[in-house]
């Protein structure tokens, strides 16, 4: 009877929202110099996700509901989840008892499941959001661990893709392959080239890809120059404090052909540093550094991940690496509204326009925990600088347009800014924020007077 009512209640949902066409005007492309993503009118987009993994498989519609609206309201734009999950995705069924597959073949979808991700598809683009749709978790093409079993070929690859593309073609979807395993073989590469091929088929096109590896992994790897790879995505993952994740950035920043980048899974909130509690616990400021070192090396934008969202835990539930928060509490962590507050910062200045520039900053640097990275706009007219540990930034201002400068230091932890004082003249000088130590980051923004832009984070 549960069945029944679901799916009366789901079809005519679909015939409401899901059956009617998205708007293409938000679909994504790569921007013409190809550093970033825009809208297909050109507006850039700035892409802050979440991983959500276990979002389709775990949660049922209401709690589905509560988390997009969380997430949308912090100003996340994308929302990274599995459609064969993770946590024995083949056999353990959603929260209405479906399982997406008949025998685990990709060739046969189960059509109640899929009604139940139409519901959370069509609901995060109602709020704002794309779906980072990931087709597959990778264990069910490369097991090494986990649960699997491995059930794709290339042929039935291209076969699954071709259904996932029609059935989504006019949603905004991004496809995210890989799935936190890396190709090993030449059969995993053609599994992933079929997808591709597949997904193509099905939507036209319409939709940017890209892959999500393994912890350490990078798919310009093996992806670089496949045409089918929009743009690279890399995974900084969770085994150590202060991993500099602006080296994997710049080294695909550096890349040819040029194609965006950004790190798709850094070190989770609440997360046990290298899986092991005695290390202690990812908290926000591990969030913010990850997020800002990116950023200021030449991301298109950054992934939020908090390690009782991603798995979707509750107390009935066995936890993963040492869950301990439920995650309607997790939610709430203060690193998820402190990535809408660099949003809001970058998307306050034309940061799309932004240049990472190593040379901005003067004196030692040392690249530990307090490392600087900086970034002027490409015609001049800003500099953003981030000092993770609140070290005093002493700034090359050659470089930056105009002899009348403002100066702001902005505190990722509260959202705000406060003007530090004009600087006449473009001499090189020193700046320091007004506390220091770990969790006391600063963003140093030193801009052209002249270019009259609101105070950032506004």
């Amino acid at each position: 009877m549960q069945k029944i009512i679901f799916c009366i209640l789901t079809a005519l949902f679909i015939g409401l929202l899901g059956g009617c066409s998205g708007d293409k005007t938000k679909m994504l492309r790569v921007s013409d110099n190809h550093r970033y993503l825009v809208y297909s009118d050109g507006t850039p987009f700035f892409y802050l996700g979440d991983t959500a993994w276990e979002l389709f498989h775990r949660l049922n519609r209401e709690e589905a509901d509560l988390y997009l609206s969380d997430r949308a309201g912090k100003g996340f734009t994308v929302i990274q989840a599995v459609v064969l999950a993770e946590f024995d995705g083949l056999t353990a069924p959603n929260a209405y008892g479906f399982v997406p597959l008949q025998n685990n073949d990709p060739t046969q979808p189960v059509e109640e499941y899929f009604q139940h991700v139409d519901y959370i598809v069509n609901k995060a683009n109602e709020l704002g959001m794309f779906i980072g749709m990931l087709p597959t978790w990778g264990d069910k093409f490369n097991k090494k661990w986990g649960i699997g079993p491995e059930i794709f070929t290339p042929e039935n690859a291209e076969i699954y893709g071709e259904f996932l593309g029609k059935r989504y073609r006019d949603r905004q979807i991004i496809w995210i392959l890989g799935g936190d395993r890396s190709p090993e073989n030449d059969t995993h590469l053609a599994i992933f080239d079929a997808l591709a091929k597949g997904l193509e088929k099905g939507d036209g096109g319409v939709h940017l890809k890209t892959y999500h590896p393994m912890g350490g992994g990078n798919s310009s790897t093996w992806f670089h120059n496949k045409d089918w790879l929009s743009f690279n995505m890399f995974q900084s993952g969770h085994h150590m404090y202060d991993n500099p994740n602006y080296k994997p950035t710049r080294y695909n920043y550096a890349l040819t052909p040029v194609k965006p980048t950004l790190d798709g899974e850094p070190r989770y909130e609440d997360h046990p540093v290298n899986w092991n509690p005695e290390n202690g616990w990812f908290d926000d400021f591990d969030v913010r550094q990850a997020a800002y070192w990116s950023m200021l090396s030449g991301a298109a934008g950054f992934t939020y991940g908090d390690h009782n969202i991603w798995q979707m835990w509750q107390p009935d539930r066995q936890p993963i690496s040492s869950a301990r928060t439920p995650w309607r509490e997790a939610v709430h962590h203060i690193g998820s509204a402190q990535m809408g507050y660099m949003r809001r910062l970058f998307e306050s200045r034309p940061w799309y326009k932004l240049v990472p520039d190593t040379t901005l900053i003067l004196g030692e640097n040392i690249k530990d925990a307090g490392y600087i990275t900086s970034a002027i706009a490409g015609d001049g007219g800003f500099i953003v600088a981030y000092t993770p540990l609140g070290r005093p930034v002493e700034l090359d201002l050659t470089k930056i347009s105009g002899d009348s400068l403002i100066v702001y230091w902005f505190d990722p932890r509260t959202g705000k800014a406060e003007i530090s004082g004009p600087v006449i003249g473009k001499a090189s000088r020193t700046f320091t924020p007004v506390s220091n130590g770990r969790g006391n980051d600063w963003v140093l923004i030193v801009e052209d007077k002249a270019a009259k832009l609101i105070t950032p984070g506004d």
